[in-house]
């Protein structure tokens, strides 16, 4: 006769193998609570959907704000999916294999997420469709736009093997050969996701590289791609692998448990110092290029980009100094990647660091006045935009519990907390 152990949760059954979970009380509670701000996000969602965007604190001078800002940022720190998956499956790093299936639950759920914003953000979500079927084929958000959904589509196929080892739907011998067979393409299409996502991260850059009427963003670059175009793609991939790091540790903290061995997080801290080392000399030259050639020929000096506190050069200094050059010496450095506080701390930096570079690019680029008779614009996003934008977290935190707790993650955790 089959015995019942009544101090384990109800669903215990469907949890990963040889690990345990919290109640399915405090599971509940849990998701309630971020079920709460999703609702409050999705009542803002539908205002938008139902009234248009009047209701936002966009405008005819700000047609981008929080939303792309917000967009940006996520596809960017989501990065760590594809680069992750490149070193992995193409490099054969094979310590990543411990981090891996995080990093593509991550890259899901940023991209799906930045889809879901777009969705409000374009204004008339009926016509979305036209921008496949009527695609502008010299506008660079027409790749932009492709790449991005077939790239969506890859990290969905990288999911999937992911929940067919869920104990229970591993049972199922179609989809246990699924889940072996997905595997062995892998490699694939973590070259695919490479390629998609490089020419996508480029071409969000590029858009803004030859934008040659906003002389804060506009660059000249190399054959038909604009500086902006490489240093988007430098920025994500240093940014993905520390963004990876923090949710990782932040896992770790909510749930008491080790998920991963601290080596692995030291491994990504390395390679994204090196990428970010990489990066911060193109941008410095690329800086060095706009203020003393680009603006001067525009006629424009370096402080006609600079206005007050919210456009302030300490925007500047913080992405480059406090966020750039900070956090890569701190990387690179072997005894402070040893310290878990001061590692997630340079990894908090290179977080804030694209941040700030993508919201320059997006509001402050277009709040500099081009013309004699302009003055600065100000845009200050309402609750709306704001409650759309946490409904995206509260999403993300929702799918990322879900698969914690029922699917097989983190191929570590159950040696780690014997």
């Amino acid at each position: 006769m089959e015995t019942t152990n009544y101090n384990l949760p109800a669903d215990a059954r469907f949890f990963p193998e040889g690990c345990t979970r919290c109640s399915l009380t405090q599971f509940l509670a849990w998701m309630g609570g971020i079920s709460l701000i999703f609702l409050w996000g999705l009542y803002a969602a539908f205002l938008v959907l139902s009234q248009g965007l009047g209701t936002t604190g966009l405008d005819d001078y700000f047609g981008f704000g929080l939303w792309i800002t917000f967009d940006l940022a996520v596809i960017a720190l989501g990065a760590g999916a594809f680069f992750t998956g490149l070193l992995r499956y193409i490099f054969n790093i094979d310590p990543l294999k411990n981090i891996i299936n995080l990093t593509v639950i991550v890259g899901f759920l940023c991209y799906s997420g930045a889809m879901l914003v777009l969705v409000l953000d374009i204004g008339q979500p009926l016509r979305a469709w036209f921008g496949y079927w009527h695609a502008n084929v010299h506008s660079m958000l027409t790749e932009v736009i492709f790449c991005i959904t077939c790239y969506c589509l890859v990290l969905i196929i990288e999911y999937l093997p992911i929940v067919f080892e869920q104990k229970q739907i591993n049972r199922i011998p179609l989809y246990h050969h699924l889940a072996h067979n997905l595997h062995v393409v892998m490699p694939l299409f973590a070259g695919i996701g490479a390629f998609l996502s490089t020419f996508h991260q480029g071409s969000l850059g590029g858009m803004y590289g030859v934008l040659f009427g906003r002389s804060y963003a506009f660059r000249e670059g190399f054959f038909i791609w604009p500086w902006t175009f490489f240093l988007f793609i430098l920025s994500a991939v240093a940014s993905g692998p520390t963004f990876t790091i923090l949710i990782c540790s932040l896992m770790e903290k909510i749930t008491g448990k080790k998920l991963v061995e601290y080596n692995i997080k030291e491994l990504l801290a390395k390679i994204a110092g090196t990428m970010l080392l990489i990066y911060l000399v193109f941008k410095f030259m690329d800086t060095w290029a706009w203020a003393n050639n680009i603006l001067p020929r525009h006629g424009f000096t370096f402080n006609d980009m600079f206005y007050g506190w919210i456009y302030g050069r300490w925007l500047l200094f913080a992405e480059l100094i406090i966020c750039g050059v900070v956090p890569c010496y701190m990387l690179f450095n072997a005894k402070i990647r040893k310290n878990p506080t001061l590692l997630y701390t340079a990894a908090i930096l290179v977080c804030i660091g694209v941040t700030i570079n993508r919201y320059v690019q997006t509001v402050q680029t277009l709040a500099i006045p081009m013309m004699p008779f302009d003055n600065w614009a100000f845009y200050n996003p309402n609750w709306v935009e704001w409650a759309a934008s946490f409904m995206i977290l509260a999403y993300g935190a929702l799918i990322l519990s879900l698969s914690y707790r029922y699917l097989p993650i983190f191929p570590q955790e159950r040696k780690l907390n014997k």
